[in-house]
């Protein structure tokens, strides 16, 4: 039988007018999954690299890769459909991609994954692919990218080879300009590091303990062209750890205001005496912020673990802003007041207020945090 599914799968959106190259980003991202299921919800078979990911059988509209990764045709109106297809704990998949390209403007794709229903999606962020060389061409026949752009949380600038440096750091400044606090990085043929979008898996397809050769590993074995080996130049990372309790006031202050460049957050807080029961599974892309309470297993030793990824984030000061995050102790703890209800409400507890506005609550009528909402809304 299979087992429950526990934990949400991120979807990911993947925008970019025609000749942007985010069906070359998207292949890109399929050959080096490294281990990672990825669902891929599109318009047209033909874009994606079918005979390279070696098909291994055809039911309806939903083709399954022979990497383990799934590929849906899909319009507007099958969306929801589909997700709940692939998020089934059958599928096994780690991740889903929408490319949004004949299927809706991009935030109303948003719109529709952060007010969806379904309990086993999570938003991935809005990935935006800029063709470098044609950019000025584009915003020219296409003004509207000014509105995607402004509610993306990862702008890719492709094609920047075919740009001169001072063109570059030209259209850097007017995508980000466009952009506002979103991630912006730089690429050519689409290749940027997949762990910007997911954590690969690393784990071998299937149960058997030796399995065949993939696609994936034979180009992994070739080296993967000429451009494999500089992927983890386009962003920085930042990791943080600590064995004092985070206050929560001052750490969602530190994620209320964080910096332009951070494109995703993740990994656990402990807020002490906020909530002795459980740690706090983070997940921040972009605007979206969401916690997940979990219970503290038994002799787990308790600590706050963080991840940071951006673009031209200043790591050092990430790391002393979160530092400045941590509980100190009350020499004089206030006392215990007496809320409206007339229930004893603790400091600690009241502290917790603003965590848990971005706890997931069951059942979640809108699900869309009030950042994000007016984000699209403006747009």
């Amino acid at each position: 039988m299979t087992p429950p599914r526990t934990q949400q799968i991120p979807v990911v959106v993947l925008a970019g007018f025609l000749g942007s190259g985010k069906t070359t980003l998207l292949n890109h991202l399929l050959r080096n999954r490294a281990g990672t299921r990825i669902g891929v919800i599109v318009n047209d078979f033909g874009a994606i690299e079918i005979d390279a990911m070696t098909v291994a059988g055809q039911v309806g509209s939903t083709v399954s890769l022979g990497n383990g990764c799934l590929c849906c045709a899909v319009d507007a109106s099958e969306l929801d459909t589909f997700l709940e297809t692939l998020t089934r704990p059958s599928a096994g998949l780690d991740l889903i991609v929408i490319e949004a390209s004949g299927l809706a403007e991009p935030q109303e794709l948003v719109r529709m994954l952060l007010a969806s229903e379904n309990p086993h999606i999570l938003y991935g962020g809005l990935v935006e692919v800029v063709d470098a060389a044609e950019f000025d061409g584009t915003r020219e026949r296409h003004p509207e990218i000014d509105r995607h752009l402004a509610v993306a949380d990862l702008v890719v600038l492709n094609k920047t080879d075919r740009v001169g440096e001072a063109e570059q750091e030209r259209l850097r400044a007017t995508v980000a300009e466009l952009s506002g606090p979103a991630a912006v990085i730089s690429a050519v043929h689409g290749r940027i590091d997949p762990e910007l979008l997911f954590d690969p898996a690393l784990r071998p397809d299937g149960e058997e303990k030796a399995r065949q050769l993939t696609f994936e590993d034979l180009l992994r074995e070739e080296g993967d062209g000429d451009h494999g080996d500089h992927l983890h130049a386009v962003y920085e990372s930042a990791d943080f750890t600590s064995d004092v309790p985070m206050d929560p006031r001052r750490f969602i202050a530190f994620l209320d205001s964080r910096p332009e460049g951070l494109y995703r957050i993740k990994g656990f807080a402990d807020f002490g005496a906020g909530d002795r029961d459980n740690k706090y599974a983070l997940h921040a892309v972009g605007r979206f912020l969401r916690f997940v309470p979990q219970p503290w297993a038994r002799g787990e030793q308790r600590l706050t673990q963080l991840v940071m990824i951006g673009a031209g984030i200043d790591t050092e000061a990430l790391r002393a802003g979160l530092t400045g995050c941590r509980a100190e102790p009350l020499e004089n703890p206030e006392p215990s007041r007496t809320s409206a209800d007339g229930l004893d409400t603790p400091e600690a507890e009241r502290a917790m207020w603003g965590v848990l506005r971005y706890v997931q609550q069951a059942p979640e009528p809108e699900g869309v945090p009030m950042d994000v909402e007016e984000a699209a809304a403006e747009a």
